[in-house]
């Protein structure tokens, strides 16, 4: 090939590429809903004790042969009786959270494969309720891949429980013992079944057993027998975070991004003596580009989102209402966050399949929020604010990599500033959705080997009205006491939020 016309394929593929990263997610494959209720006997320290396991999750209609089958998102309701608890809870238990472990069962024909889906559950008061205590797990799951036609068969197996008491606040950082648990005598335990058609593949080498199983039918062949071969399985995501980062942030606040009163008298700053809470939350959200009219998911909820590390509170402006420029409350917030990469994988021109990353190099977060006037005049501001610089890398067109080098980025960083809306978005401790523009700056250093694709990225994404859309959840503080919103709950994406009771 000659150099103009690789450069001319590179420009093609990179345009797919930009126009690819940028679009929402695509449609979920068609997907039934499966509920679950399954007995168990679990082994606690005072005994075994029955435990009813409610196991809801979507499945897919059909699957293809070495294409993953992926459920979707499966919670599992676990109940715990009375008298399993007796004993087991630490003097000043006033919440308790917990992990499941659920070995799933997957079996087609002679072939059979075990994945272990880990689900959290948030912390729960503890009562007094005659019918026990319910944890709700929640997570994303394993998917399978089969290398013939045939049925699927997903049923549950072995269950794990790790339970955490919380006392006086906070997660008391021991786990209790562990639980574990067998499906009762005469349980039927499948969840669900997925037909698989296409042709046979060839093994795949995900499965770690040494000899490959022989092709064919599965569903003509009797479960339980054979090997492993035939069924890989792909772990998911590690799950988030739970607990904050030891230590506090480090940088300050950005003046740049701090909420400036009216015209009128200084305000009167205050720097709390233990320099503010030190707390953390996710914030989830999407990201636009004018230019393509798509977007791309930011700290994705479904894969491994990351925390924000914040001190809030770390200073108060006050002016009063009596003195020039009138009334001003602020208070100023400072955190930092370190983004996932966004992975995309989309098709160019209809059939040809694009893969690429985009890293988000983040500075410092300032929140500020304020309160400005008085009644009947008064009202809300809230800003939160950084600077970013974005990375693309990792550029595959149909399996054979595109080199855009090491340092295809934005030529400098740009800042972004978050506004909120009150009452929705209050503060840094409740959070909630801030929304943005910004105006992306011209791309450098893309390209390898003489192959100068600045300009086609610059083309594709840089430019203004850029909308950000994040959510972020509530803050846990572990120093707070009592309802501190740990531990750390992701919240839905902008647009995803249970709608609010009339």
């Amino acid at each position: 090939m000659t150099a103009r016309r690789h450069l001319r394929a590179a420009a093609i593929g990179a345009a797919g590429l930009v126009a690819g990263l940028l679009v929402g997610p695509g449609s979920s494959a068609q997907a039934r809903d499966a509920d679950v209720e399954l007995a168990y006997d679990c082994d606690f320290t005072s005994g075994e004790h029955p435990v009813r396991i409610h196991v809801t999750g979507a499945y897919p209609d059909a699957g293809t042969v070495g294409r993953p089958v992926q459920p979707g998102r499966v919670t599992a309701r676990v109940t715990l009786p009375p008298a399993a608890l007796e004993g087991l809870l630490p003097d000043g238990t006033s919440e308790l959270a917990g992990t499941v472990s659920l070995t799933a069962l997957v079996t087609q024909g002679t072939r059979s494969a075990e994945a272990v889906w880990t689900l959290g559950a948030p912390a729960v008061p503890v009562g007094d309720d005659p019918d026990g205590l319910t944890l709700e797990h929640t997570g994303e799951v394993p998917s399978v891949t089969a290398t013939a036609p045939g049925e699927l068969r997903i049923a549950a197996g072995a269950v794990g429980l790790r339970l955490r008491p919380v006392t006086g606040g906070e997660l008391s950082g021991q786990e209790l013992p562990a639980v574990d648990c067998a499906p009762a005598d005469g349980q039927d335990t499948l969840l669900a079944t997925v037909p698989v058609t296409g042709r046979t593949a060839p093994s795949l080498p995900a499965d770690p057993s040494p000899t490959p199983g022989e092709p064919g039918d599965g569903a003509s062949e009797d479960p339980g027998d054979g090997g492993r071969d035939g069924i890989a399985v792909e772990q998911p995501p590690a799950a988030p975070p739970t607990q904050c980062p030891a230590e506090p942030p480090a940088d300050g606040l950005d003046e740049d991004f701090v909420i400036q009163p009216p015209p009128g008298d200084p305000v009167r700053l205050f720097y709390p003596p233990a320099g503010g809470s030190h707390g953390c939350a996710f914030a989830v959200g999407l990201a636009n580009v004018e230019k393509l009219g798509g977007a791309m998911i930011v700290n994705d909820p479904a894969a491994t989102p990351q925390l924000l590390n914040a001190r809030a509170a770390v200073r108060t402006a006050t002016r009063l209402r009596t003195q020039p420029g009138g009334a001003f409350t602020r208070i100023d917030s400072y955190g930092e966050m370190t983004l996932p990469d966004a992975e995309s994988t989309f098709l160019t021109f209809g059939f040809q399949p694009v893969s690429a990353k985009v890293e988000f190099i983040t500075g410092p977060i300032t929140i500020s929020t304020a309160t400005v006037g008085s009644p009947p005049d008064r009202y809300n501001l809230a800003v939160a604010g950084f600077y970013q610089s974005l990375r693309v890398h990792d550029v595959t067109i149909n399996g054979t990599p595109l080199d855009v080098g090491d340092n295809c980025r934005t030529a400098r960083p740009f800042p972004v500033r978050l506004n909120g809306d009150f009452p929705d978005y209050t503060n840094v401790i409740i959070g909630g959705p801030l929304r943005g523009t910004v105006t992306i700056p011209e791309f450098t250093g893309c390209g390898t080997g003489g192959e100068d694709l600045d300009q086609l990225f610059t083309a594709s994404l840089s430019g203004p009205d850029n909308l950000i859309a994040m959510n972020q959840g509530r803050l846990c503080v572990p120093s707070g006491g009592g309802v501190n919103g740990c531990p750390p709950v992701v919240p839905p994406l902008p647009g995803q939020e249970p709608e609010k009771a009339p």
